[in-house]
């Protein structure tokens, strides 16, 4: 499909922001996410390529599974929840990665999605303090409804994400020494030329950031998508680029097992890292 086209379609695909935008009813104030006008640099996707993105989403973080789209994970001071296993910080803490599920909720509103948990709109900070008072009411109807909720809203959840995606290059290289911001944008585009290439840009950033999160690093060095574009080795548009991204990406996460101390144990989380990164250089 022609660029130009493309193009028109991503712009098309997030007119309802606009149109759809409700006043909230509640006192939820979560930031929303900024969307800028679509460039040529950013992936642009038919909705054949959207579906398909977020179901590889989901079946990363969850196994596609139901019962993973509201989880805490062992060892995590939050719960993760939605394809994205976006993360929502209970009250009165503040850990070092970026909080995301607040934005989602006021994503959602702005779409003039309805059917929006009520005592998640009035809810600001996750209202479990740990882990086992999580699972304990894992079949309540709080956290039943918000699975119902997410289930339904795929497509809405895969909107999210790309439009966190959007929003990342322009962050990324506000944040990037000078020296390094042309090459970090000419391999932003080169990978974007095909839609595996669109989704590890997609992906990457929801599942380890952008990178410019200054407690997002050990040693001084971080492993977002900042760092990957940054290290990716001379590789030509399209397939040779996302295959040069995935292996930058083992390599950037590779480094942060390296850097992270010993007792975190991030050695077990290597080989699924991999994995995950090495389906960015597979088709769709």
């Amino acid at each position: 499909m022609k660029s130009s086209h493309l193009l028109t379609l991503l712009a098309l695909s997030f007119l309802p922001l606009a149109a759809c935008t409700v006043t909230p009813t509640t006192t939820f104030t979560a930031p929303a996410i900024s969307i800028a006008a679509p460039t040529s640099s950013f992936p642009v996707l038919s909705a054949s390529d959207k579906r398909k993105i977020g179901k590889k989403i989901w079946q990363n973080e969850s196994g596609g599974l139901v019962s993973g789209l509201t989880a805490w994970n062992v060892g995590e001071e939050f719960p993760s929840l939605g394809i994205g296993h976006f993360i929502w910080y209970p009250k009165n803490f503040r850990g070092p990665y970026t909080e995301s599920f607040p934005s989602f909720i006021r994503f959602a509103q702005q779409r003039g999605v309805r059917t929006i948990p009520t005592w998640a709109l009035q809810t600001p900070h996750c209202p479990w303090t740990s882990r086992a008072s999580f699972n304990a009411a894992k079949n309540g109807s709080q956290l039943t409804s918000l699975r119902n909720f997410l289930a339904a809203n795929v497509e809405l959840q895969t909107d999210f994400i790309l439009a966190k995606s959007q929003a990342a290059l322009g962050k990324m290289l506000a944040a990037a020494p000078a020296s390094q911001r042309g090459a970090i944008q000419a391999n932003y585009a080169k990978v974007a030329t095909t839609s595996n290439g669109a989704y590890a840009l997609i992906d990457y950033v929801n599942f380890k950031g952008e990178g410019i999160n200054p407690k997002e690093k050990y040693k001084g060095q971080g492993w977002g998508l900042l760092q990957v574009l940054a290290n990716m080795r001379p590789a030509a548009s399209g397939q040779p680029a996302a295959r040069e991204f995935s292996a930058s990406a083992k390599r950037m996460l590779d480094r942060r097992i390296k850097n992270s101390t010993p007792s975190r144990g991030e050695t077990r989380w290597r080989e699924g890292w991999h994995n995950r990164c090495n389906t960015y250089a597979r088709p769709l």
